[in-house]
């Protein structure tokens, strides 16, 4: 950078004889006399390209076209070795120019461009990712008050609850929004030691954090979201079933927004791609008008040097005064040059800072009246049944704003090349002019002087020197015109690779989609209870989670590509620059001895190895880059588990919270209790009569639960031994099958490695899966066995308490007549004591797995009551009130 900004070496004398000691030979001489200054094309080339042992490399369209064909002939690897100049290591350290728009990258230096680019790319990439998730917020916020209105109106919570819960609501987002660009910031400021330049390893960190950053913060979102979801349908007070479908409209609204917003960011990311290439085709654009103004000078120079070897060869001008005249024509010209570039580089960064003034005016005009038509829409009254018309809206409305903005930018963008572009077509026509003058100077009033020539004759040799640049501009014409059809195909191919990266990303999209509603479905599957309303809220849930997990990995994938991108650039440009000067010299000039034809064949066999190795480079960061984005998936992932296990523990709670509230409406106690003080005012019931009751309902009891057993071992024992020997017939057909395949696999490639590794992989994968089915089917049948076995124990329990609840009342006389309610898993017990239960309800037993409790502590009458009632003093029927009060106390326990 240093050497760039300093003025010509040939202002110093030093440097002057050091470039006019330089000679490089053409290809068909050999040990050309020193000074020789017709084939020193060394006089004619850009002093800027000089760089320090330490330096990196600076390359661009402006070097010399002949210098294949001139500097290789002695090392052939001097100027085609890509790998020689430094190390990647290196080349991710070198720091580069921080820019925040495309018109600042028009005054970069050409090793810089591509970079600057893409950095650009990644700064809108995370912009749109911004955008996006504001804009989701926003909606969440909108529909939940769509709710809130609803409920407010049907006056279920009052106008204080309803501006409290949405101020908490925007008051946690906002949090969560700081606590997000408080991290952001820390990262942005970490490592940065210069804040104009960054280099390539912090930009990757960066970005890496970032992504790390933003999912944490789309956790902290949706358990914000389930959050204020759950405070609202509590203050609200709904029913249960109102809660289900309130929840599952909610997830419903958000995967629609999360539809909209990755359509829109597909789209967009494409046009930041589309940008990028508009991009280089502006850059590439200036950057051939910089080197066209060298080039065409240095071959106008080039003819005068010519003329001037032809009067010396004529003995018109001896050597000395030939090299004279070249060195003060050369210097006088290239001061020039310098003053009129750095004048033009000084106009280039005035105009385009004037212009990003202007547009930063612009664009605040526009944030100011975007904002006015965003609160006037969110502003109107929308009811539930205009949920989808509001999104629309409201999508199309920031949609709108964006492309404005989009435009604006674009616009812009174009309007500062093309002033640049003018800038050096003026510095084009003044360097023409000015060397025009010196060659004028030099032909009409420096040699008639020293030749002694007329000036009739001077004035012919600036003829025959315009004549000769006639052909000269033709074929600069030519090349510059290759040079771009080169480039096209070069972005032609990278389009091509930029949209194999897209349809990578969708396939990724859809396998990462597909595998995790097929295990979502498979855990649903498993858990058996819930009703259809639950199942299809956690399988909606899932897919809201999974969406938005998705589009962000999506838009980190095309972080990553950019990345990856980035850290290939240098060799990429310098082997694309090789091979375009070896094709245009190839073209230009066709072999004309065997030592051309050798060196050719030399630099067309490095090239072929330099792309060999870039491709394998390729490879490699592309596999690195994509371990880490596998990394990152499994983390998101692992999110998405969390959250979804917290989601089905929620629901399995609500639907146990649901039956145990059902049992407790159906379990009779408010009869027993009426039962209860009906016995104690009976003066029928004695010790005797209720001891017998009871020892005969123990009897019944152990006789259903040692059937329970006996029959339990026996089905368990049968369904062991049946899924045994589905297990092993299964293994030996599935043995069977994947053995032909594996000889059908080494029939086809017996030797190749990686067949069999993959073989081997279906092999023990298709294992795994059949032990898991099997596994599966057998705990199925188990449990449906089991559930048979307890259904049946349930009812034969239910009928023994009701015999005895039954007879109770007949003992004791208790004129009490109680509905019956009937059960739905209970099935009629027989026609001995039905006229008895109709007029009494059958309460339900306890849970299934306490069946021995049951035995000991039945209900309304326990072990200790009956045991009190054996060990008290017997006074026959005359003790009606005291085996009334043993009554109240039974059954109070």
């Amino acid at each position: 950078m240093v050497l760039e900004d300093s003025e010509s070496p040939l202002d110093s004398n030093i440097t002057a004889f050091a470039l006019k000691a330089k000679v490089i030979y053409p290809i068909n001489q050999k040990f050309r006399p020193l000074a020789d200054g017709s084939s020193n094309p060394s006089l004619h080339e850009n002093p800027k390209q000089a760089v320090l042992p330490n330096q990196v490399v600076e390359t661009s369209t402006s070097g010399s076209l002949g210098s294949l064909s001139q500097g290789d002939k002695e090392d052939c690897s001097s100027s085609t070795t890509i790998h020689s100049t430094t190390s990647d290591d290196r080349f991710q350290a070198r720091a580069f120019l921080k820019v925040t728009s495309f018109p600042e990258v028009l005054t970069c230096e050409s090793f810089d461009v591509k970079l600057c680019l893409c950095s650009l790319i990644l700064k809108d990439l995370m912009h749109l990712d911004t955008e996006l998730r504001k804009e989701k917020h926003v909606m969440f916020i909108q529909v939940l008050k769509i709710y809130l209105t609803d409920f407010y109106r049907e006056k279920k919570i009052t106008d204080d609850l309803f501006k409290k819960i949405l101020l908490i609501q925007e008051n946690d987002f906002e949090e969560l929004q700081k606590q997000l660009d408080s991290r952001l910031q820390n990262t942005e400021m970490s490592g940065a030691h210069n804040s104009d330049y960054q280099t390539l390893e912090d930009l990757e960190r960066k970005e890496r954090e970032y992504s790390e950053h933003v999912i944490d913060n789309m956790e902290a979102f949706w358990k914000q979201t389930d959050k204020a979801q759950q405070a609202f349908l509590d203050q609200s007070k709904c029913s249960s079933a109102k809660t289900t479908k309130i929840m599952m409209d909610l997830t419903e609204k958000m995967i629609a927004v999360e539809s909209l917003l990755s359509e829109s960011q597909d789209l967009r990311a494409m046009d930041i791609q589309e940008r990028l290439f508009n991009w280089e085709l502006m850059v590439k654009m200036i950057d051939s008008l910089k080197s066209y103004i060298p080039e065409e000078c240095k071959g106008r120079l080039i003819i005068v040097s010519n003329i001037l070897d032809h009067l010396t060869v004529k003995n018109n001008l001896s050597v000395r005064q030939k090299e004279e005249l070249l060195t003060d024509l050369h210097k006088a010209f290239w001061e020039q040059l310098a003053h009129f570039s750095n004048e033009c580089m000084q106009q280039s960064k005035d105009l385009i800072l004037k212009r990003l003034e202007c547009r930063a005016k612009k664009k605040e005009e526009f944030k100011h009246r975007q904002e006015a038509e965003q609160e006037s829409l969110l502003s109107k009254t929308f009811l539930n049944e205009d949920i989808h018309n509001f999104l629309k809206a409201y999508h199309e409305l920031i949609e709108k704003h964006q492309r404005a903005q989009w435009e604006l930018e674009e616009e812009d963008d174009c309007e500062s090349a093309e002033a640049v572009a003018s800038l050096y077509k003026e510095l084009y026509s003044k360097a023409s002019h000015a060397l025009e003058e010196l060659v004028t100077e030099l032909f009409l009033q420096t040699l008639p002087v020293v030749t002694g020539l007329s000036v009739r004759e001077c004035e012919l040799l600036k003829e025959e020197w315009q004549e000769n640049l006639v052909p000269q501009l033709e074929k600069w014409e030519t090349h510059r015109q290759k040079r771009w059809k080169l480039f096209q195909e070069q972005l032609s191919q990278e389009k091509e690779l930029w949209t194999m990266e897209y349809a990578l990303s969708a396939v990724m999209q859809k396998h990462l989609s597909e595998k995790q509603e097929k295990i979502i479905q498979g855990v649903v599957s498993r858990l058996g209870c819930l009703s259809d309303e639950s199942v299809n809220y956690i399988l909606q849930k899932h897919r809201l989670l999974l969406c938005s997990v998705l589009r962000r990995l999506t838009l980190r994938r095309a972080g990553m590509a950019a990345l990856a991108c980035m850290r290939l650039s240098r060799k990429k440009s310098l082997l694309q620059e090789l091979s375009e000067q070896h094709t245009l010299q190839k073209g230009s000039s066709p072999c004309q001895d065997e030592d051309q034809w050798q060196l050719q064949k030399a630099v067309e066999s490095h090239i072929r190895e330099e792309e060999e190795k870039l491709e394998e480079e390729t490879q490699e960061t592309n596999l690195e880059f994509h371990q880490q984005l596998v990394t990152e998936i499994q983390e998101a992932l692992q999110f998405l588990q969390q959250h979804m296990e917290q989601v089905i523990g929620q629901t399995l709670l609500q639907h146990a919270q649901q039956e145990a509230g059902k049992k407790s409406s159906d379990d009779g106690q408010d009869f027993k209790e009426r039962l209860v003080e009906a016995a104690v005012e009976s003066v029928y019931g004695t010790s005797n009569n209720i001891n017998r009751l009871v020892q005969n309902y123990y009897q019944q009891l152990g006789k259903i639960t040692e059937s329970y057993e006996g029959k339990k071992l026996q089905q368990l024992k049968s369904l062991q031994e049946r899924n045994e020997k589905i297990r092993l017939k299964k293994k030996q057909e599935d043995e069977l099958a994947l053995k032909e395949k594996h000889t059908k696999g080494f029939l086809n490639v017996s030797s190749a490695v990686c067949q069999r590794i993959m073989l081997q992989q279906k092999k023990v994968l298709s294992q795994f899966e059949l032990q898991q089915q099997i596994r599966l089917e057998s705990l199925k049948q188990k449990l449906l066995v089991l559930h048979h076995l307890e259904t049946e124990l349930e009812n034969q329990l239910r009928e023994a308490e009701q015999d005895f609840v039954s007879e109770l009342a007949v003992l004791t006389r208790v004129p009490v007549t109680v509905k019956k309610k009937p059960s739905k898993r209970s099935k009629p017990a027989g026609e001995k004591i039905k006229s008895r239960r109709q007029t009494f309800h059958s309460p339900q037993s306890a849970e299934k797995d306490d069946s021995h409790e049951n035995i000991q502590e039945p209900h309304g009458l326990t072990s200790d009551s009956c045991r009190e009632m054996l060990q008290s003093p017997h006074e026959g029927e005359t003790e009606p009130r005291k085996n009334s009060n043993m009554l109240k106390k039974k059954g109070s326990k």
